[in-house]
């Protein structure tokens, strides 16, 4: 399986990039914290790490370390627009639960 982006999360991620003026894509993984116990990271990525696992999709790089795979596998990143607010959204496959406040998941 691989992880994948949508056109309105690719379309972001270039526009954010260009206006950088550096980066080659975007760098997602996991961390312990929350009520679920785990939340999502994700950062622009300047370079490719050696131990990265890397994905390419709508022609962005998605970068991953090896222990997040595991947790991100077939995972699709969106960028919504609702009401006022607007930012990446995680649709993944593997998430059994969700905290009340939405910060953390369960896999």
């Amino acid at each position: 399986m691989a992880v994948t982006m949508t056109e309105a999360a690719a379309k972001h991620v270039t526009r954010y990039l260009g206006r950088r003026g550096k980066g080659v894509g975007v760098r997602l993984g996991v961390k312990t914290t929350g009520c679920s116990g785990l939340a999502y990271t994700l950062e622009y990525a300047d370079d490719v790490a050696p131990e990265d696992v890397e994905f390419e999709d709508q022609g962005i790089k998605i970068l991953i370390d090896p222990k997040s795979l595991a947790y991100l596998e077939g995972t699709q990143l969106d960028f919504v627009r609702e009401g006022l607010n607007e930012g990446f959204k995680f649709s993944n496959p593997n998430e059994r639960d969700r905290c009340g406040c939405g910060e953390s998941f369960r896999i």
